[in-house]
C-alpha cells in the first residue's frame, strides 16, 4: 500500500527521529490516522513481556521532517482498568523499561463525541509533555450540525488543535503542518504520574463541562437518526438476538463456501510443487524432508488462510462498521447467566478462527476474573484447525444425505459439532464462576458508536496483519513441527524382514505404541495416537499425520481422498465417533499455551487449561465410544 498522495516522498527516517504517540478513547480514529500517515510504513510487535500488540510506524511530513509513530492501545483514562490501558498509561509517563517516553503526543478525539474525550486529554496535560489535540471526524460532526470553535479550544487547553478526518485523503495535512511548525522538538521528560491525581476527577468533568459550553454549538438533538432507526431493530430483545444469529450463520457459510477455490489453487499448488521436487531431486533423505516434511506438512496448514482471512474480514467489518458493540450489548444478559460478561463475545468469536487471537482479545475486559474465564475457555470454541479432521472423518463415516429434503446430513454433523464447543464452553464458565466464587455482577458500559460504511484502507491493513502473523506461525512452528515428524516418522528404519509399514519401527511407531496402552479405552489404536502427537504443537497436521501413519505419499486433496477409504475399512464408527468427540475438546496447542501463560502471568493457568481440556476429550471420548459401542456394535 504506497504512499498517500499528501505526505512528501519517503526519506530514511533518522533512528533518532522524535517519538510521536497517537492516542484517543477507543472508536476515535486513532488507528485509521495512525494508517493515513504511515500506510504500508508499519511494524506490527508485541510489547516486551506481554502479549498487547506494538503498532509502530515512520512517515516524513510536508517539511521534511521524519517521525516515528506509536498507535497506542485505545483508553478512556490514564487511570488503567485493563492490560490496554496499563501499556498506554506507562508508554506516555515513560514508565516502561529501556523505552523512552515520546517527545510529542497527538490526542486523538471524537468531534461528535468531545465530551467523553476531553477527560482523557486533561488528564495526560498534566504530565507536562508537548501535545497538539487532533479533532477527528469533523465531517461527521458538520453533518449533524455540531460546531467546534477550534481556536478557542486551543486556548483554553494550552496546546495546538487541528482538524482531521482520518479516512480521507489529504484528511492529515493540518497534523502534519502543526508538526512542521513544532520543529525541532524539544525531547522533555514527563511529570510523575501523581501528576494526574492532584485533581479530581469530579474537577476535570467540571472543566470538561466549563470547555464544551465554550467552544461548542450544537443542536438539541444530535444523535444520527439513521443509527437510531437501525438500533430500534438490530437492539430489540426479540429480533436483535435473531438477526444477531442469522448474520453469524452467514459469515460461517461464507468462511466454507468462498474459501473453496482459494483453499484449491493453494492444494493444487503445493501438490504440484511437490511434484517437481520429487521428480527433480533423487530419493534419498534430502527428498524426503523436502517433500513429506516441509512442503507437504507447511502445505497443508497454508490451505487454512484464505478461511482465516475471510472471517477476520468480516469480524473487522462488523467492528468498522460500529456492529459489534451491539452484538456484546444483545449478549451480555446471556452470557452473565454462566458469569461471562458481553464483553467476551468478541475474543470467543475471534477463537473461531484460531484461539491466539481470542485469548490475546479478552485483555479488554476489564474484570480480572472474567478476563481470566474468557481466556480459559476460549479454546473450546471451534477453530478452523480442526476443520480438516473433521472434514475427513465426516466425509469417511457420515452418509452424503439429505434430511427432510434440503438439510444435509453431514453439515447437520458438522454444526452439531460447532455447537458441542459452544456448550461445552458454557458450561465450563459456569463451573469456574462457581469454583472462583461469586463475582460482583458488573453492568456493561460500552459506547455506541454511528454506524457507518467501513474504510477499504483500514480492512486492507487489518487483513494484511492477520496474514503476517498466521504465516509467521507456518514458517516457524508448524515448519518445525513437521520437520520433528518427518524425522520421527523416519527414523530409524525398518529392519530386514520387516512385515509391518516403516513407520511402525520408527520412534513415532514406538511412541504411538506406547500411547495406545493410554487410549485403548476411548478407541484409538496406535496409528490414532501417533497423529495425536502433533496435535500438541498444531492439531492442523492431524491429516497429514495419520497420512504419513498409513504410508501416503500423496498430500493435500489426494491425501484425503485416499485417506478415507482406508480409515472407514481401518476404524469402527464407535472409533470414528470418538475422535469426533476428541476434537471439540482437544487438548489446547503449545502456541496457545504459552500465550496463555504470557497474558495470565503465570504458568498455572496454562497448566490448568491442557490438564482440564485433557480431561473432558478423554471423558467426552470414552462415554462416545463406550455408548456407540453398545448401540452399535464392535
Amino acid at each position: 500500500m504506497g504512499a498517500v498522495e499528501n505526505v512528501a516522498p519517503q526519506a530514511p527516517v533518522a533512528s533518532k527521529a522524535p517519538i510521536m504517540a497517537l492516542l484517543g478513547n477507543p472508536n476515535c480514529g486513532k488507528t485509521a490516522l495512525f494508517n493515513r500517515l504511515t500506510g504500508a510504513r508499519q511494524k506490527v510487535a508485541n510489547y516486551a513481556g506481554v502479549t498487547i500488540e506494538r503498532k509502530e510506524g515512520s512517515f516524513t511530513t510536508t517539511g521534511g521532517h521524519g517521525f516515528r509513530v506509536l498507535d497506542l492501545p485505545g483508553a478512556y483514562s490514564l487511570s488503567a482498568h485493563t492490560p490496554d490501558e496499563e501499556i498506554t498509561r506507562d508508554v506516555v509517563a515513560g514508565l516502561r523499561a529501556n523505552e523512552a517516553a515520546p517527545d510529542v503526543v497527538v490526542c486523538v478525539v471524537n468531534a461528535t463525541n468531545l465530551r467523553l474525550n476531553l477527560r482523557l486529554v486533561l488528564e495526560i496535560k498534566r504530565l507536562g509533555l508537548p501535545m497538539i489535540l487532533a479533532l477527528n471526524m469533523v465531517d461527521v460532526a458538520k453533518k449533524r450540525g455540531i460546531t467546534i470553535d477550534a481556536d478557542r479550544l486551543s486556548q483554553e487547553l494550552g496546546m495546538p488543535v487541528v482538524e482531521t478526518v482520518a479516512v480521507q485523503a489529504g484528511g492529515e495535512k493540518s497534523l502534519l503542518r502543526a508538526l512542521d511548525a513544532m520543529w525541532p522538538v524539544a525531547p522533555g521528560k514527563p511529570n510523575p504520574l501523581s501528576a494526574i491525581d492532584t485533581v479530581s476527577v469530579e474537577q476535570t468533568q467540571r472543566e470538561v463541562r466549563r470547555i464544551l459550553d465554550l467552544v461548542v454549538s450544537a443542536p438539541a438533538h444530535t444523535d444520527d437518526a439513521l443509527s437510531e432507526k437501525i438500533d430500534n431493530v438490530v437492539l430489540h430483545p426479540v429480533l436483535g438476538p435473531i438477526i444477531l444469529a442469522v448474520l453469524m450463520f452467514l459469515v460461517f457459510q461464507a468462511v466454507f463456501t468462498w474459501a473453496a477455490p482459494a483453499m484449491d489453487l493453494i492444494k493444487n499448488s503445493v501438490d504440484q510443487l511437490g511434484g517437481m521436487v520429487r521428480d527433480a531431486m533423487p530419493d534419498g533423505i534430502l527428498r524426503g524432508l523436502l517433500v513429506d516434511g516441509i512442503l507437504s506438512g507447511t502445505g497443508s496448514v497454508l490451505v487454512f488462510l484464505p478461511q482465516i482471512l475471510i472471517l477476520f474480514f468480516f469480524i473487522l467489518v462488523l467492528e468498522d462498521c460500529g456492529y459489534l458493540p451491539r452484538a456484546a450489548f444483545l449478549l451480555d444478559r446471556l452470557m452473565g447467566g454462566v458469569g461471562l460478561s458481553g464483553r467476551a463475545f468478541i475474543p470467543l468469536l475471534s477463537s473461531f478462527a484460531c484461539a491466539i487471537p481470542g485469548v490475546m482479545a479478552a485483555r479488554t475486559i476489564q474484570n480480572p476474573r472474567d478476563r481470566l474465564v474468557t481466556i480459559m475457555i476460549a479454546p473450546l470454541m471451534t477453530c478452523s484447525a480442526r476443520l480438516p479432521v473433521y472434514a475427513l472423518i465426516i466425509a469417511a463415516f457420515i452418509p452424503e444425505r439429505e434430511v427432510y429434503g434440503f438439510l444435509s446430513l453431514q453439515g447437520l454433523v458438522l454444526f452439531t459439532l460447532y455447537f458441542a464447543g459452544i456448550f461445552s464452553a458454557m458450561g465450563v464458565a459456569y463451573f469456574f464462576k462457581r469454583a472462583l466464587g461469586a463475582n460482583q455482577q458488573q453492568p456493561l458500559m460500552l459506547e455506541l458508536p454511528a454506524y457507518h460504511w467501513p474504510h477499504l484502507q483500514n480492512l486492507a491493513l487489518g487483513l494484511w496483519e492477520r496474514a503476517k502473523i498466521f504465516l509467521t506461525r507456518v514458517g516457524t512452528v508448524i515448519l518445525t513441527l513437521m520437520v520433528l515428524l518427518w524425522f520421527l516418522s523416519s527414523f530409524p528404519g525398518a529392519p530386514e524382514g520387516a512385515t509391518h509399514p516403516p513407520i511402525y519401527y520408527s520412534l513415532a511407531g514406538i511412541l504411538g505404541r506406547g500411547l495406545e496402552y493410554i487410549f485403548a479405552p476411548i478407541g484409538f489404536n496406535w496409528q490414532i495416537c501417533i497423529a495425536l502427537v502433533p496435535g500438541l504443537a498444531a492439531r492442523e497436521v492431524a491429516v497429514g499425520a495419520l497420512g504419513t501413519v498409513y504410508a501416503l505419499s500423496q498430500t493435500g486433496e489426494e491425501l484425503a481422498q485416499s485417506l478415507e477409504p482406508i480409515i472407514a475399512a481401518s476404524w469402527a464408527l464407535p472409533t470414528a465417533l470418538s475422535l469426533l468427540a476428541w476434537y471439540v475438546f482437544a487438548p489446547q496447542c503449545m502456541s496457545t499455551l504459552s500465550v496463555v501463560r504470557r497474558e495470565t502471568g503465570s504458568t498455572r493457568y496454562a497448566l490448568l487449561m491442557a490438564g482440564y481440556m485433557f480431561a473432558l476429550a478423554y471423558a467426552a471420548s470414552f462415554l462416545t465410544y463406550r455408548i456407540s459401542l453398545a448401540l452399535l456394535g464392535g
